[in-house]
């Protein structure tokens, strides 16, 4: 059948200095692992994540995320500033793909604000999805439409 993968993450803002984030990997409504907030590290929720991939490669993933959550902490702190947005406040990101019996696959990505569809990714055509317009939204979009690193 056709099986999605899924990564969440949810992140309150509540001030320049302070956010918290937490993180959630699925496979269908299985929980393959989550994200230690405090360390930002893997805690693996089922006997068989671990051995799938040898130690190296969890490492280099697990370097990645930290990368990518300090990196998106600074930018949305940054357009926060910015664009004057008042704190607290939460961003929400879901990406993955859904994999089809055939061995394709079509990945996904969507962005919420405060709890509302804020953007879609358009991995056909490489593209951000607006679902709200407002000038927050479209400078979002801007910013991460020409952030290709994301995008890639």
């Amino acid at each position: 059948g056709t099986f999605t993968v899924r990564l969440l993450q949810t992140t309150t803002f509540q001030n320049t200095s302070f956010a918290d984030t937490e993180g959630l990997g699925l496979l269908e409504d299985i929980e393959l692992g989550s994200l230690d907030k405090h360390t930002w590290s893997i805690r693996f929720c089922q006997p068989w994540v671990r051995p799938a991939l040898p130690r190296v490669d969890w490492d280099t993933i697990e370097n990645l995320l930290k990368i990518y959550l300090q990196q998106f902490n600074h930018l949305i702190n940054e357009g926060a500033t910015q664009k004057d947005i008042p704190y607290p406040f939460v961003v929400q990101c879901t990406a993955g793909c859904m994999l089809y019996p055939n061995g394709t696959s079509l990945a996904f990505g969507y962005v919420g604000y405060n709890g509302q569809d804020f953007l879609s990714f358009d991995t056909k055509n490489f593209t951000w999805t607006l679902y709200q317009d407002t000038e927050l939204s479209r400078y979002v979009q801007s910013f991460l439409q020409n952030y290709t690193a994301l995008s890639e």
